[in-house]
């Protein structure tokens, strides 16, 4: 079964960070383009970034450039999202998602998904 696990949610302060990790179990990463999706309340779905099977990341969103590095090791089969400079707008649930065909910040390209880890960004 394949499935996508995030993990590193939680409650910060603003200008702290946070590292997010998605997991992959039931199949490898190394085939796939990995991208970050946030949603927050009340909001559609945003793409945050996105990592080609080679490596190379993307930032998507204008808000999080010079802020969030995605990253991939694929010998842990595990993507990272490293967040600093945290803002409270930044606060929402965390999605990963694998596709096979490109790195992209539409979410429908997406084949698989993960249950989202909350990310609150508050004093």
């Amino acid at each position: 079964q394949l499935q996508l696990v995030e993990s590193g949610g939680g409650l910060v302060q603003p200008g702290g960070s946070l590292r997010l990790s998605c997991a992959a179990s039931g199949f490898t990463l190394d085939s796939y383009y990995i991208g970050w999706f946030r949603q927050a309340p009340e909001k559609e779905r945003e793409g945050v970034s996105c990592v080609t099977k080679r490596g190379a990341g993307l930032n998507i969103a204008d808000s999080v450039k010079g802020r969030f590095t995605i990253s991939r090791d694929n010998a842990k089969n595990t993507v990272y999202l490293q967040m600093n400079s945290l803002k409270p707008e930044d606060t929402a649930i965390y999605y990963c998602a694998a596709n096979l065909r490109y790195c992209t910040g539409d979410g429908s390209q997406y084949d698989h998904w993960g249950q989202g880890t909350q990310v609150t960004v508050s004093s």
